[in-house]
């Protein structure tokens, strides 16, 4: 059982304003893409001689300076600032509320604009674990999830639809908005926040939803955020987490690039079957040998092998073992992860003895085995633990999922073509 939310703070937060001079119903342009910025200034009529020009400046005030107000982009003519806050806002997602653990952990439940009439705006997580010297921000690639893996709270809430590339973006320029982390800004007073150039170091996408079953939105996010002249964090310091998606892997890495994580959680095809569902559809044997095809494998550039430790279930010896012996020859490194507890589970952590004792023999054959420890686990912000408060699906995405056309539909119908 997770920990009461009364040693932590639990902070309501105001609904987000439209940036000063925009109006809410007006798109924002937080979270584009250069080919998307592009298309906007295009169509309030900026010449195609000037596009790339002033693509490069609202790319700096947006990304690198992290500005909310067309005003202060004092490189940019009154004119087309006008212009820009007739048509546009620098509006980021509204923090429904955000949540600081005592250890310092952030949660953050983020509100998405509407996307339709019948729409009240998507809402997923985002969390923020600092340590003394960098800090991680996990972010989601969907609302929902398709997976159903049976120790992960997520997996109980039904997909509801892919966030855009935009969408994943702006979970990094909120973070960076109530972190301080922009040239000049303040930092917080409360929590932790690292003593480092950067307050968000590394991103992960480990939050809601699988991200090969949003490759594009994933893909186009991440050329936003790696991009030198803005967000400008290194596809070395992202890692995209996966459950083994095995057709997709090696497109992955070719055209996202980023480092990559397995959940494998087990050794055993019966067993993994149990615990992440799609193993029926890509047995291990599949989902590792598209691992050792990862393009760029070696020893600088691992692959992360996550295995969450259930009680009684995947943690003993035999099976540190077999762990062992599955991965030889895979330039790797297995991240033991202790299950995080979350109302109504089944399954209960291993006793912090034989986890030593686990990751003792996954160490002792050569392999890197941090155990990963417990954060934010009192705002139910630690892994396996998100799932937002977003339980009505749309309509129409309703009847997607009971026709059977959920984001693996998508997928599948993709792959065919």
């Amino acid at each position: 059982m997770a920990a009461s939310l009364d040693t932590a703070t639990t902070q309501p937060m105001p609904a987000a304003a439209p940036a000063a001079g925009g109006d809410a119903r007006l798109p924002s342009l937080v979270g584009l893409t250069r080919s998307g910025l592009s298309e906007a200034l295009a169509g309030i009529g900026v010449p195609q001689r000037d596009l790339r020009m002033r693509v490069g400046q609202l790319w700096q005030w947006i990304y690198f300076r992290g500005v909310r107000d067309f005003d202060a982009m004092t490189n940019v003519g009154k004119g087309l600032r006008a212009e820009l806050a007739r048509h546009f806002t620098l509006a980021r997602p509204e923090i429904v509320s955000e949540q600081v653990s005592v250890d310092g952990t952030r949660k953050w439940l983020l509100r998405m604009p509407p996307t339709g009439p019948h729409d009240r705006g998507a809402e997923v997580e985002a969390v923020y674990i600092p340590e003394a010297d960098r800090g991680t921000l996990c972010v989601s690639s969907q609302v929902g999830c398709t997976l159903t893996c049976t120790f992960c709270h997520t997996g109980t809430q039904r997909l509801v639809r892919n966030l855009t590339a935009a969408e994943i973006v702006a979970q990094l320029v909120v973070a960076r908005d109530r972190l301080g982390d922009w040239p000049g800004a303040a930092r917080p007073t409360d929590g932790l926040v690292p003593d480092a150039e950067r307050a968000v170091s590394n991103i992960v996408f480990m939050g809601m939803g699988e991200p090969l079953y949003n490759f594009e939105g994933v893909r186009d996010a991440v050329e936003v955020i790696s991009d030198g002249e803005g967000l400008s964090l290194s596809r070395r310091r992202i890692t995209l987490s996966t459950s083994g998606v095995v057709p997709m892997i090696g497109r992955a890495g070719d055209e996202i690039g980023t480092m990559l994580a397995i959940s494998l959680h087990a050794t055993r095809d019966d067993l993994r079957d149990e615990l992440v569902p799609l193993n029926k559809k890509y047995p291990i044997r599949d989902l590792l040998e598209a691992c050792r095809g990862y393009p760029g494998l070696s020893n600088a550039r691992r692959i992360t092998f996550e295995y969450v430790m259930l009680k009684g279930v995947n943690d003993s010896l035999a099976e540190a073992r077999d762990l062992v012996r599955l991965l030889k020859g895979i330039p790797a490194k297995i991240n033991l992860i202790p299950f995080n507890p979350w109302p109504g589970t089944r399954y209960e952590c291993s006793d912090w003895e034989q986890i030593e004792d686990f990751s003792e023999v996954v160490f002792r054959a050569g392999y890197a085995s941090p155990v990963r420890t417990p954060r934010g686990r009192d705002i139910l912000a630690a892994c396996g633990q998100l799932k937002s408060e977003t339980e009505k699906l749309r309509a129409r995405a309703r009847l997607m999922l009971e026709s059977g056309i959920g984001a693996e539909g998508l997928f599948v119908a993709g792959e065919a073509d």
